[in-house]
């Protein structure tokens, strides 16, 4: 093979873009014995590739007899240790109700009244606390109607100037 040649393939090679083809032209010129000196040190690598894809992995992996009773082993333990998350939930839960329950009230003052004038006069006052919070909702509102009123004023405007008017 001429030395160009095999340059440019070894160029080739080492960027990554050889064929099959080109590599086993490569491998051939190296298990020769005209190689060119200053291409002798490539001569370990295509020689190492050769002798490497005529190797078999001939050792056997024993099969240990031993994994069944790991399975069973493996299969007790995951039901412990379900049976475990059971119960440690289950006290999770038993715990939060007993400390965040409330007492049950078991009176019978509802918030009734006897006396009409008593319910009257309590019935006012609750009006009249819920009649001022609505004022301020109120309040509020006029704001915005406000608001309202003064942008439609300044868009109104600035539409008519952009029509000419």
């Amino acid at each position: 093979m001429e030395l160009y040649k095999v340059e440019a393939l070894l160029e080739k090679y080492f960027d990554g873009e050889t064929s099959i083809a080109e590599e086993k032209e490569l491998q051939d010129y190296f298990s020769t014995q005209h190689v060119a000196p200053h291409l002798e040190k490539y001569t370990a690598i295509f020689n190492h590739f050769a002798v490497a894809k005529e190797q078999q992995f001939v050792q056997e992996i024993p099969v240990l007899q031993i994994q069944k009773d790991e399975s069973r082993n493996q299969k007790r333990n995951l039901s412990w240790i379900s049976i475990a998350a059971s119960v440690v939930v289950l006290m999770g839960i038993g715990t939060y109700v007993f400390y965040n329950s409330e007492p049950v009230n078991n009176s019978k003052d509802l918030g009734t009244y006897d006396d009409p004038e008593v319910a009257f006069k309590e019935t006012q006052k609750a009006l009249s606390l819920l009649s001022k919070n609505v004022n301020v909702g109120i309040e509020s509102v006029k704001y915005v109607e406000e608001y309202q009123i003064a942008k439609n004023k300044v868009f109104r405007k600035t539409k008519n100037k952009s029509r000419g008017i």
